[in-house]
């Protein structure tokens, strides 16, 4: 057989070499694209060193990332290639600041700071990737405030974490429903954004009549104040379940690193499972965790307290997320247009950890 002429082998190598080349290359979002596929699918390459910036709060609501931080359990599952880095917030809006001044990786935050969040950068920064817990905020009123129905919260002075914290917009909501509103929006009850530990210091001092607060918070200010409780928020919801922590990233690190977000998901989902299988020993954890991070563990009474009423889950109650979007909206805290949540949720990873572990999936 005669040979081909050289100008075309060499028009062929040339071919195949581009054909090689296009098919080798592309361009990044597909490579981005293909790598998030390949983290779903379980055959993505192993991602190199990375640092993983993680917020979390010295709170019992936030107990599977105290847990999983004190206990090193975390650190085990995202393996070494993977440097975790932590930081302590006090409140949620604290948290998405972070999140959009780029210090932050991932955080574990409350509904409405999320909510806020992706309303502000329209749906551009944060996704919810799994939950942590529900229920375990309260509003605690003291005896001689004489509150004793909401009509009594009329000319009260009542604190929240945070302007714009989940806790924050539960009672907003609360007050509108019953024909109330705060003095800054037309009304008389005065809302005092204030710290949980100031709160307790104005409350045995009388100087507020009452604060909704989170866990451990709630019952401290019942066991070291002598509060009572007017309102557990659970009495609000269906079945009582509504979503007080939640696992959230930056839609940039995502992107760029998902295997380590599924191992971060795993570990927050193996904590759960451990916390619910252990309460006893998990007790014992976190409050050496909230010792560490804040100088005092809580007291017996108080840890035992807070943790009967709260749900350690890693379902981000989905439902109750889209009701707490319309409380803000309704409080005058998301601006002009009403919320649309569409893309917050990316339970994919969560759902696939769940999955392996023969576990039911969640839903959005």
């Amino acid at each position: 057989m005669a040979r081909p002429p050289l100008a075309l082998s060499l028009a062929l190598v040339i071919s195949i070499v581009a054909i090689f080349a296009v098919a080798c290359g592309g361009d990044d979002s597909t490579t981005s694209s293909a790598k998030a596929l390949g983290a779903e699918t379980g055959t993505a390459a192993p991602e190199k060193a990375v640092t993983l910036r993680l917020g979390y709060f010295a709170n019992v609501t936030h107990a599977p990332a105290v847990l999983g931080i004190a206990d090193g359990s975390f650190q085990t599952e995202l393996g070494s290639n993977v440097r975790l880095e932590t930081k302590v917030l006090n409140a949620g809006p604290a948290a998405i600041e972070a999140m959009f001044a780029g210090e932050l990786d991932a955080t574990f935050v409350g509904p409405n700071p999320a909510i806020n969040g992706f309303q502000k950068s329209k749906g551009a920064e944060i996704r919810i990737v799994a939950g942590a817990a529900s229920g375990g905020a309260m509003l605690i009123v003291r005896p001689d405030a004489n509150i004793n129905a909401a009509k009594d919260l009329a000319k009260k002075k009542i604190a929240t974490p945070q302007l714009g914290n989940t806790q924050d917009v539960a009672l907003r909501s609360y007050l509108l429903r019953n024909g109330l509103k705060p003095k800054g929006n037309g009304g008389n009850v005065t809302v005092l954004p204030t710290t949980n530990a100031d709160q307790l210091t104005l409350f045995q001092k009388g100087d507020i009549d009452g604060a909704w607060a989170p866990e451990p918070w709630a019952t401290r200010l019942v066991l070291e104040a002598g509060g009572k409780v007017f309102l557990d928020e659970a009495a609000l919801w269906p079945n009582g379940q509504f979503v007080t922590t939640q696992l959230i990233v930056s839609v940039k690190f995502l992107k760029e690193h998902p295997q380590t977000v599924e191992k971060l998901v795993r570990a927050e989902v193996k904590a759960t499972l451990f916390i619910n299988a252990n309460p006893e020993k998990a007790k014992e954890t976190v409050n050496k965790g909230i010792e560490t991070l804040t100088g005092k563990p809580l007291s017996k009474a108080t840890i035992d307290g807070a943790w009967k009423n709260l749900t350690f889950t890693y379902d981000p109650i989905a439902s109750s997320l889209k009701k707490s979007a319309k409380d803000a909206f309704d409080a005058g805290l998301l601006g002009r247009d009403e919320p649309n949540l569409k893309g917050i949720y990316q339970l994919s990873i969560l759902n696939k950890v769940l999955g392996e572990l023969k576990l039911a999936p969640v839903s959005e």
